[in-house]
This record gives C-alpha cells, sequence and structure tokens, in this order.
C-alpha cells in the first residue's frame, strides 16, 4: 500500500516541527506554507510529477487518539477524517470533490489502476482526485485494506461506499456490491469508523437482480450492526436513475435517428438527478443528524419524467419533429427466456443472461417510492433534491457531447 498526498487537507497531529523537516526534504517540496493553529497544518503546493511515485508517506505513528465517549461530530470539520471507496467510480469522484469542498480530510481508497478497465495510472488517479489523500489498496481484499489503514496510521471517522459492480454480472455483484462493500465496513470500523454512509440504489426495493440482492444482504447487515453497536450509525443513499444513463441517444437524436424506447414509452419514470447534487446529498449525511440510522430515497428536482417525455424533449431542444420506434417488451422477455434456456446447457453465459434482465429491469420498472402495498411506484412520495435537470443535462450533451459521461462496461445497460 501507497499513499499519495498533497496535504492540503490531512491533518497530522503528533509529528514535531522538526519530523516534519526530516520527512519533507527539499528533494520533493518546493514550498511549505505553515498555517497559524494548535494543530499545524502542511500544504505541498507542488510536487515534481516525475517523482510521484517515489513519494510515499511514512507511517504516522502514535497519532490515532484514545477510544473517547464522543461522537465526531463534536470535531471541527477539518479534523473529521472520511474514508471513501469506491473513489474513482462515476459518483465516487464528485464525492471525494464536494468532501473536500466543505473541508473534510479525505482518504480515497483507490486500485492502483483505476478507471473504465484500469485505464487510469496511480499517478493520473492522484490529479483526478487532487485534494484528497490517495491510498492504494484493493478493497475486495480485507487483509490488505486492514494493512493499508494500519500504515495510513489516522484514525477513521466515517465511512463513505460508494462502490458498485461494473458490471452487474452474477459474480461481480456479489464481489463488489456485498463483499468488498463489507470490508469497507469492518476495515473501517476496526480504525475508528462510527458511521457508515452507503450509495444504493432506489430499485433494490423490488429486487429481481442479482446486484440488488447483494446490496440489499450488505443494506441488512449494516442495520444489523447499529442495532448491535449503539455508538455507530449508517445513512443508507437510494438514488433514483443518474443523468448519464438517460443521455446514451442524445447524439443519436442530434444526427437524425429516431428515439427507441419500449411500449408506449410510458411503462416507467424516473426523477433524474446530477451527480454533483447526488455527491451534495451525500455529503449531508455526513455530519447531518436527521438522516442517521435512516433509509433515503432521493430523487433529482423537477416532475418524474418517462422515456416518451425524455425522448420529446430532446426533439425539442435539437429543432426536430419527433420520430420514436417503439420495440414491444415482450420482444426482451423472449430473449431472456431465450437466455435462461442456454444458461442450463453454457453456465458460462449467466452474466449474458443477467445482462438481458438489466435492461429488461430498466425498460420496464420505476425509479421512485414503490408502495409495497399496491406495488404502485410514486413520483409524489419520491422525494427531490438539488438544481440540475435533465433538460440542462441534454442541453450540455448536445453542446460538448458525452465525454467524461461514458457508460463503460455498463454501456450494456
Amino acid at each position: 500500500m501507497s499513499i499519495h498526498s498533497p496535504f492540503n487537507s490531512l491533518t497530522l497531529h503528533s509529528l514535531k516541527a522538526q519530523s516534519f523537516k526530516r520527512l519533507f526534504s527539499s528533494h520533493f517540496i518546493t514550498q511549505i506554507q505553515v498555517k497559524s493553529s494548535p494543530f499545524a497544518s502542511f500544504s505541498l503546493n507542488l510536487i515534481k510529477r516525475y517523482e510521484l511515485d517515489r513519494f510515499k508517506l511514512k507511517p504516522i505513528k502514535n497519532s490515532i487518539s484514545p477510544v473517547v465517549e464522543t461522537s465526531f461530530r463534536t470535531k471541527n470539520v477539518k479534523d473529521i477524517n472520511v474514508l471513501v471507496v469506491g473513489s474513482t467510480g462515476y459518483i465516487g469522484k464528485f464525492v471525494v470533490q464536494e468532501l473536500i469542498k466543505r473541508g473534510f480530510n479525505v482518504i480515497a481508497v483507490s486500485r492502483e489502476r483505476s478507471g473504465i478497465k484500469g485505464k487510469n495510472s496511480k499517478e493520473e488517479t492522484v490529479e483526478n482526485l487532487s485534494g484528497a489523500n490517495v491510498c492504494f489498496s484493493d478493497v475486495t481484499s480485507l487483509d490488505s485494506l486492514e494493512k493499508s489503514l494500519e500504515n495510513l496510521g489516522v484514525e477513521i471517522d466515517v465511512v463513505v461506499s460508494c462502490l458498485a459492480s461494473r458490471s452487474g454480472g452474477v459474480k461481480d455483484s456479489w464481489k463488489i456490491d456485498y463483499e468488498a462493500t463489507k470490508n469497507s465496513l469492518v476495515a473501517g470500523k476496526k480504525y475508528g469508523a462510527s458511521h457508515f454512509v452507503l450509495l444504493s440504489a432506489i430499485c433494490v426495493q423490488k429486487p429481481l437482480l442479482e446486484f440488488q440482492r447483494a446490496k440489499l444482504k450488505f443494506e441488512d447487515e449494516l442495520m444489523k450492526e447499529a442495532e448491535g453497536d449503539k455508538g455507530f450509525t449508517y445513512s443508507i443513499v437510494r438514488p433514483t436513475a443518474f443523468f448519464k444513463s438517460l443521455g446514451g441517444q442524445v447524439e443519436l437524436v442530434k444526427d437524425g435517428k429516431p428515439y427507441v424506447m419500449f411500449g408506449d414509452g410510458k411503462l416507467c419514470a424516473c426523477k433524474p438527478m446530477s451527480e454533483a447534487d447526488l455527491a451534495s446529498f451525500i455529503s449531508d449525511c455526513v455530519l447531518s443528524e436527521d438522516k442517521i440510522n435512516q433509509v433515503l430515497p432521493i430523487g433529482g428536482p423537477g416532475k418524474a419524467l418517462t422515456p416518451l417525455e425524455q425522448g420529446e424533449m430532446l426533439f425539442r431542444l435539437v429543432g426536430k419533429k419527433p420520430n420514436f420506434i417503439k420495440v414491444p417488451i415482450e420482444v426482451m422477455d423472449f430473449a431472456i427466456g431465450v437466455l435462461d434456456f442456454l444458461v442450463k446447457i453454457f453456465p458460462a453465459m449467466e452474466d449474458v443472461a443477467e445482462y438481458g434482465k438489466i435492461g429488461r429491469y430498466y425498460a420496464a420498472e420505476s425509479m421512485l417510492i414503490l408502495d409495497p402495498e399496491t406495488g404502485e411506484y410514486s413520483a409524489d412520495k419520491t422525494p427531490s433534491y438539488g438544481k440540475d435537470t435533465l433538460e440542462e443535462f441534454f442541453e450540455r450533451v448536445l453542446r460538448e457531447g458525452m465525454s467524461g459521461q461514458e457508460l463503460g462496461e455498463q454501456a450494456i445497460f
């Protein structure tokens, strides 16, 4: 495990001035700023890029405070250490930025090769998570994660998990949405965490897919952890659809292609939410006491939108006459039936069959609050948050393209 840090957020309580002088030699630093406070806070303004990989933070000895019966919420924000797992994912990187902006000490856990298909190097990850203290580790291995946190040498106050399976495949869902997320809970608590913020999904209300079942299993265990430990709390965030999941046809419509939807385009609806607004809501959960030990479904601002309404909005923005292709949902039902049959003969095809079920789910199920008694979705009961609208997102994509919004391995959804 290695840690790359700009030290503009991590407060080091236990190192004396001379220790800093030895640790941060002029070989690495061109400027150190010392803030006047009881606990000096140091910031590295410039580290030579070619030396990034050589610079590894030495363990901070004796920096874990004795256990006292006080909440981290009584601390100054700058003294609260927030561990973020899934920090390089679509939502995770926005959460890291938002937490830094609010003044928290952010420790971002990342793989050594991050991003879609591991395209980003360690140096690129450090640059992308600028302002955070980047800890390279493997969340799928509890031993690896615990050793990383031990070497880090600081007490963790809060864990924020933005982990999610990239593909939605059967094994990957259980490996990430359950096992890796649980590792972050176990390791985080071992090193002091007393609050856990979980990014889940609103669709777990009606669990028909493996990733939903995996998320629900962890949610259940997280709640039981809080029941058994009165000093431990959680916030479970269940957001509606993200903007990028609705942006796949923007450029097609711009190029004059028809908008494809299932049935009459009214089979489902959602209150789409931007990544920035969701990151803000997740960050609220770190300190807001009214979000303690709560399951928090959340949507974006404005009314719920069906695929038909989304398509009509797009055609209006591009100034074209609406042109829809309506695909009967039964087509997907037939394809799923065929895939389920083939899996019995070729077990290796289980993920392909699962992808078909995922596609069918999102084509027909709303990302809104579900009434378990009636089985009906309710837009009115789905809370709204934030200010970014889907129309503004569509306008931006029409101008700038989908750069930064790529679905990657989730494109099959």
